[in-house]
């Protein structure tokens, strides 16, 4: 079957949107060939700086023809009933249409509409413009006189489809006065000749003679590996960095890994400091000395030409702007050390946090006294908790934080320790932002997790005051991965925290006025109980088991969340838990009907008096003594052994619907068998609402 082979060559491409733009070109256009009645077998989309390629395999010569047979109106309708139909089918009048007859509503006119198959290489010369008109660049730019836009000067087009075994054909189109053809062309630098292109191998082999590499994928593979090796003649580490390696090869055609150095001094900056400064200004990895751990004044840039000296004027100017950057970021690092961290604070004032949620300075008020709080729940010294949360966001106001954002915590972390603060204060500073995402470590120590639970809970709690909650896929505010960071904190380090008082404490420290805290708490609470299905998803927790276990009231002490429905999930699927199950959704479904039709609700306990049947008499014992066992097993967080209580329920249930005419003619023993049923949904609400589980 044929092929079809794209190559949109323009321009440099921002890095940033090669590999979307790719797979947005793949998705338009296999999109359109299936619509158009033109299934494939394969396709794979590439960029590279200049070009946007999509290979395209197994597409059919062309579409099948088809036949529709459109029911229209009843023969005798009104006269535009039957000119929409005509219209809509393409006739132009009742003589084209037939009739058929249908025994129970008499005759209709039908329309049979034929289309025959068009050639494949017709369709996708039909869509390829429209495509491209309305690609969705998120940046898009106009030259020259045209008023179509691209993401750069777009200069050819390459558009062939055919099969192997024959010289394929172009596809005919043009957009912004561009013809497709099978022209291309190489590297810029280095073999920048147009040359002519059949299918998909030729395309990649040829390319590739003309110094381009065409799959991003294999130029990180290359500029990894041969950074690597670099290093390891150095003697060094290679500093990996995903990111960055993502970034470069988007940059460069043809990797070329080259090495230089930087003055020793600049190593008394932090690590991160000088990672950053060459990443974020240069484009350059780090090497690291694999006997320090630390980093070694060496660096790895990548270049995307194969220069006559071998790279040294390349490496030389990337040393002298490296060597500018450095210089900076050491100012910046000698100035912030020349005063203390809490002499910042004053300066935080004047930093707006929010509109309405005031400054940043009145936000660390707050985290004061949440972490102080907080501190013996986690068990944190309270003064080392109050100093953390005290310094915890006064590095925004540094120098260095202002030049790179990213390091907020971090340069804090730094300068605490180098000004003789707590080594669990300094800690704090730094991990009180995390986990800032699901593969992210959460704090350990006692006085970073106090600071790191005030951090999101006060977050939390202000913007749900405000009524700024995430809506659908929307979350400006990172809520949602606030709320997962406190689940996680919790969770990972088995802490014992009553959520609910936490959050109305948090509530209670905004000047925000609420008409009704305790509304706030339970909407706060009901957010949590989503965010911790979606953590314990990939544990293989049951939804329904999770809201079992939160309907029941008081039930925000998370880490007790997470073990009650752990041990719901053993006793429900077990042979004991299943028949319960069956047996509880018989007596509510009983009682739902009842209390229906009697139109008030069953209430009161059963009397042993009204028991005629020995079912019944066993059935209330058997409930007494399992409610008992249940309660007490709850109490002492034992919930396995709750759901063993509630097990003993499950013969004496079974042998009661076996045995007894709940809806007795007797009114007074009907109702007293009610109240027995009810008896029933009670007993086993103390370990979880089981109306929420599903089975």
């Amino acid at each position: 079957m044929p092929d079809l082979l794209l190559e949109l060559f323009s321009e440099e491409i921002p890095a940033r949107m090669q590999r979307k733009a790719a797979e947005d070109l793949k998705s338009l256009v296999t999109n359109a060939l299936v619509e158009a009645g033109l299934p494939y077998e394969g396709a794979k989309a590439f960029a590279t700086p200049r070009r946007l390629a999509l290979h395209v395999a197994g597409v059919p010569v062309g579409s099948a023809a088809t036949r529709e047979e459109r029911k229209g109106p009843r023969v005798g309708s009104p006269e535009k009933a039957v000119e929409g139909f005509l219209r809509g089918a393409g006739l132009s009048s009742v003589d084209e249409a037939t009739i058929q007859n249908d025994p129970k509503k008499g005759d209709f006119y039908v329309a049979v509409i034929e289309k025959p198959g068009r050639p494949a290489i017709d369709i996708i010369a039909g869509f390829m413009p429209e495509i491209l008109r309305n690609f969705p660049w998120p940046k898009s730019m106009r030259w020259g006189s045209t008023s179509t836009r691209w993401v750069r000067p777009l200069h050819s087009i390459v558009a062939t489809f055919g099969p192997e075994t024959e010289d394929p054909d172009v596809v005919p189109f043009e957009f912004d006065g561009i013809q497709s053809g099978r022209i291309t062309r190489g590297h810029r630098f280095l073999a920048n000749e147009a040359f002519s292109v059949r299918r998909f191998d030729d395309y990649a082999t040829k390319l590739e003679k003309h110094k381009v590499v065409l799959d991003a994928d294999r130029r990180k593979e290359i500029i990894q590996n041969d950074a690597k090796d670099r290093a390891l003649a150095l003697g060094l580490d290679l500093v990996e960095d995903p990111g960055l390696l993502e970034e470069v090869a988007g940059l460069v055609e043809w990797p070329v890994v080259l090495t230089g150095s930087f003055d020793e001094d600049f190593l008394t900056i932090p690590d991160e400091c000088v990672q950053l400064t060459i990443r974020v200004n240069q484009k350059c990895f780090v090497l690291r000395n694999p006997d320090t751990g630390r980093l070694a004044n060496r660096f790895a840039l990548v270049s995307n030409l194969v220069a006559e000296d071998g790279g040294k004027m390349i490496v030389a100017g990337n040393q002298k702007v490296i060597r500018a950057r450095l210089s900076d970021a050491r100012f910046f690092w000698d100035t912030d050390l020349k005063s203390r961290l809490s002499d910042n604070l004053p300066k935080l004032d004047d930093v707006k946090f929010h509109e309405k949620l005031g400054s940043v300075g009145e936000r660390v008020t707050r985290l004061i006294a949440l972490s102080a709080g907080l501190a013996p729940l986690v068990g944190a010294d309270e003064t080392k908790a109050r100093r953390a949360a005290e310094l915890a966001k006064a590095d925004l106001v540094s120098h260095m934080v202002y030049e790179f954002p990213e390091l907020q915590g971090l340069m804090g972390r730094y300068y605490a320790a180098a000004q003789g603060e707590d080594a669990s204060v300094a800690t704090a500073i730094e991990e009180h932002y995390k986990p800032q995402g699901p593969s992210d470590s959460v704090p350990t120590d006692p006085v970073a997790i106090a600071v790191a639970l005030a951090e999101k809970l006060d977050l939390l709690a202000g913007f749900w005051a405000i009524d700024e909650k995430p809506t659908g896929s929307k979350d400006p505010y990172a809520l949602r991965r606030a709320a997962l960071g406190i689940i996680r904190i919790v969770l990972e380090n088995g802490l014992r925290i009553n959520l609910g008082e936490a959050v109305l404490s948090a509530s209670g420290l905004h000047q925000v006025k609420l008409d009704d805290p305790s509304a706030l708490v339970a909407d706060l609470l009901a957010f949590f109980a989503d965010r911790l299905k979606v953590h314990l998803k990939d544990e293989g927790a049951r939804h329904d088991l999770i809201d079992a276990v939160f309907a029941l009231e008081g039930q925000d002490d998370l880490l007790m969340v997470v073990r009650r429905v752990e041990a719901l999930g053993k006793f429900v699927s077990s042979d004991d838990g299943v028949n319960l199950l069956a047996g509880y959704k018989r007596a509510v479904n009983i009682l739902r009907a009842e209390e229906k039709k009697d139109g008030a609700p069953v209430t009161g306990r059963p009397h042993a008096d009204h028991f005629q049947e020995q079912a019944e008499i066993d059935l209330a014992a058997a409930i007494d003594t399992a409610r008992a066992k249940a309660a007490d097993a709850v109490k002492a967080e034992d919930f396995e052994g709750a759901m063993e209580a509630l097990s003993m329920l499950r013969a004496p249930v079974d042998r009661f619907f076996d045995d007894i005419l709940v809806n007795a003619d007797d009114p007074v023993l009907r109702m007293n068998r009610l109240r027995l049923l009810a008896e029933i949904r009670d007993a086993t609400h103390v370990v979880a609402d089981f109306s929420k589980v599903a089975g």
